[in-house]
């Protein structure tokens, strides 16, 4: 029998898929990584006619060691053809220009967070029930805009599962905050934390970590679990539409099956292109990773010269779901990249902790020049970028999207690689549409609210908006909590008690 799942930091081993899923994150604070990923070679030939559910299935087969096929696909079916996602398959890919969008925002919430996001309660669930778990799951989310929403939409109402979820009072955009605290659910709450998301993500840790505190939610019938993507249930759906979006340009003959493409990802907590990785790790041909940043630039100074500090200053900007300065998912790579070495592993992370930064060992670095590049783009060129796709193009970008393509343009000036390239577009620009009428009209007509200005933009480009983001201003607000870092847990503590004791 393979190996299971380990923690990076070398203190939990043996861990079954549905046991790492329900935990989320590790007891030693590491995260829960495939220690058999090395193992897995797919043939690309035998995947490249398949539907988007067809290939998560065979992919997530490969993962999932405790689940049943039966029980994969019902996951599957139940996230991705029910109804939630706009068109037939959940993603497409669209050629604009000399680049290939993956367009990954046509779901319930308008974000990419919706791709793992609607199928990890039904992982959730199914793990609970492998498991027998008989306490009440108690998830705990910090956000920095698109995630809380996705992850409140997925598990509204989920029997036996309640959710929390944590974001910087300002630090997201106001559409990204009126889809949170609309949410409807007797089983959801929203937190606005005085601070940013670092912040609210630390927070997380902290609680997760405090065992006196989880003993006590225990007493009461709870236990913790997060849809952060620190949660490998979480990371691995993301993995398929690498591979499907991959085939898609086969299809398109863009490529032929077996040339190497580039992956360009805006990224701030380093998960989705974690998740990027380890689909090249199992057989998907990749020649770059592109890592695209805001202003916030920690990850491109660590691609560069191999230090990661997060000693500078944060900078809130258009593109607010990158504004982070502390990047949890790239625990997974340096895991990978140190060859599993988790004492290792636990001295940087334990650096991070204390000092606030580190420095990888040559050899490591090494390793990651050879298929990762870093790029940055500040706030004049991510407008620019917005406005330029949009004259030349007639195609819309959110903030983050035209980040990557902004990075994209830098990475071509600066390589001359012409290896064919697919950029991971990942919000509707109408979750930030004050910032890309801006963009494009260069000023926003006097007296319009950040609602009216969505309706402006649908009407000067003709593209409509979704359906989730119409309207959204009518809704009633259903939270209204705040708080300062400190008092995170006394949050949780209030709505169990509103909740009442588990079942």
């Amino acid at each position: 029998m393979k190996e299971k799942y380990i923690s990076t930091r070398g203190g939990q081993k043996n861990i079954s898929a549905s046991q790492g899923i329900i935990a989320g994150l590790a007891a030693d604070g590491g995260l829960f990584v495939p220690s058999f990923i090395h193992d897995i070679h797919l043939d690309l030939k035998q995947y490249a006619n398949m539907k988007y559910g067809d290939l998560a299935e065979a992919i997530f087969s490969e993962f999932l060691d405790d689940f049943t096929p039966e029980q994969i696909h019902r996951c599957v079916s139940r996230a991705y053809y029910s109804g939630k996602f706009e068109e037939k398959e959940p993603v497409c890919v669209k050629t604009v220009g000399n680049r290939s969008f993956l367009e990954l925002y046509h779901g319930p919430t308008c974000a990419f967070k919706d791709m793992a996001l609607t199928i990890l309660p039904h992982l959730m669930t199914t793990s609970m029930a492998i498991q027998s778990i008989r306490r009440e799951i108690l998830i705990l989310t910090a956000t920095s805009g698109d995630t809380g929403k996705a992850a409140l939409a997925g598990f509204a109402d989920v029997p036996g599962i309640n959710i929390m979820v944590y974001y910087p009072k300002d630090g997201v955009s106001t559409i990204q905050e009126k889809q949170m605290l609309t949410q409807e659910g007797a089983n959801t709450a929203v937190v606005g934390v005085n601070g940013n998301f670092d912040d609210t993500q630390n927070g997380v840790k902290i609680i997760f970590g405090d065992k006196a505190f989880n003993d006590t939610l225990e007493a009461h019938g709870y236990q913790l679990s997060s849809a952060n993507s620190i949660n490998i249930g979480r990371l691995l759906p993301q993995i398929v539409y690498y591979f499907y979006s991959y085939y898609q340009l086969v299809r398109q003959q863009r490529i032929t099956l077996g040339d190497p493409v580039n992956f360009v990802v805006p990224t701030g907590n380093f998960g989705n292109i974690l998740a990027g990785y380890y689909a090249s790790l199992i057989g998907l041909p990749v020649n770059r990773f592109i890592c695209a940043s805001n202003a916030n630039n920690v990850l491109t100074d660590f691609l560069s010269d191999g230090r990661y500090d997060r000693n500078r200053p944060f900078y809130k900007t258009i593109s607010p779901s990158m504004d982070i300065l502390i990047s949890s998912n790239l625990e997974r790579l340096l895991f990978d990249l140190a060859d599993g070495d988790t004492a290792l592993i636990a001295q940087l992370m334990a650096q991070l902790s204390k000092e606030g930064r580190y420095t990888i060992p040559p050899a490591m670095k090494e390793r990651a020049d050879a298929l990762f590049y870093g790029g940055y783009a500040d706030e004049k060129d991510t407008a620019a970028a917005i406005k330029s796709l949009y004259e030349n193009y007639d195609y819309l970008m959110d903030p983050h999207t035209a980040v990557a393509s902004k990075v994209y343009d830098n990475y071509l000036a600066e390589t001359g690689d012409r290896t064919p390239a697919i950029i991971l577009s990942t919000a509707s620009p109408y979750k930030f549409g004050h910032a890309v009428y801006e963009s494009i009209f260069d000023s926003i007509p006097a007296g319009l609210s950040d609602y009216d200005v969505l309706k402006a933009l649908s009407h000067e480009t003709g593209v409509p908006i979704p359906g989730p983001l119409k309207d959204l201003n009518k809704k009633a607000n259903r939270h209204d909590k705040t708080c300062e870092k400190a008092g995170m847990p006394q949050c949780i503590q209030e709505f169990i008690q509103e909740r009442g004791p588990s079942r």
